[in-house]
């Protein structure tokens, strides 16, 4: 089965439609699936709702969906760097559903394995414990969460073989596998495609069998803050750079 196609366009043919449910990798700007986003915005596909850590920054990452208005819904953990997407949501035509950071890769990964609902601590006392189901675990309350089935996955690995056995670097590493894994589909885009069999087994952080699509290409990599200090005069070297990798 040939998993590669020449394009993210080609990638999410026959995939998207109105109403659906994307989960996007990535954390901050670190690792996010840039070349899918684009082909989602010119797909014009709407009403979308995304389980993603964030949504990007202005005119940037997931933050160009919102400057079309395609998405309906965020799932997300942190949405503290777009503008738009405050005023959006301020403005009642954005929905959010906040989830603990843990609770949304979590969810991710549980729908990965099948799992369809599982019992936390985190968020017990809050408004994120309103309306779900509480339970008594050795003198413990637990809210029970359920796990995110998405009808399509879009992610970003750093090499991959043309299995798509993927290899994933640093930060990036965060949030794609648990997004790959829930996904009834996954598309994968990568800086590297390399035969099957090249890469070493165990430094392989998602098996091929969750990735359906893949595709390579070029990656802008912004940096979402640039955090610097003055190099010392006794270092040659710069440091604190912030170079996302």
């Amino acid at each position: 089965m040939n998993k590669v196609y020449g394009s993210a366009k080609e990638a999410l043919d026959g995939l998207l439609f109105d109403g659906m449910l994307i989960a996007a990798g990535g954390f901050g700007l670190c690792g996010i699936p840039e070349l899918c986003i684009d082909a989602l915005v010119e797909s014009g596909v709407k009403d979308i709702t995304i389980a993603s850590n964030n949504c990007g920054v202005d005119g940037f990452g997931l933050g160009k969906l919102l400057d079309t208005k395609q998405i309906k819904k965020m799932m997300s953990s942190y949405v503290g760097e777009n503008a738009e997407f405050m005023r959006q949501y301020l403005s009642g035509e954005l929905e959010l559903e906040f989830n603990p950071q843990g609770t949304l890769a979590e969810r991710m990964r549980a729908a990965g394995h099948g799992i369809p609902g599982f019992y936390t601590k985190t968020g017990v006392g809050t408004v994120i414990a309103e309306g779900k189901e509480h339970k008594e675990f050795n003198g413990e309350t637990y809210i029970l969460e359920e796990g995110i089935f998405a009808d399509v996955s879009i992610v970003k690995a750093w090499k991959a073989d043309e299995s798509g056995n993927a290899i994933f670097r640093k930060t990036a590493r965060n949030f794609n596998p648990p997004a790959a894994m829930c996904g009834k589909v996954c598309v994968m885009e990568v800086e590297e495609i390399v035969p099957t069999g090249s890469l070493d087994p165990d430094c392989i952080h998602l098996p091929g069998i969750y990735v359906h699509r893949l595709i390579q290409g070029e990656h802008e990599k912004r940096i979402e803050q640039r955090t610097v200090r003055p190099r010392s005069d006794h270092s040659n070297t710069p440091a604190g750079t912030g170079e996302e990798v």
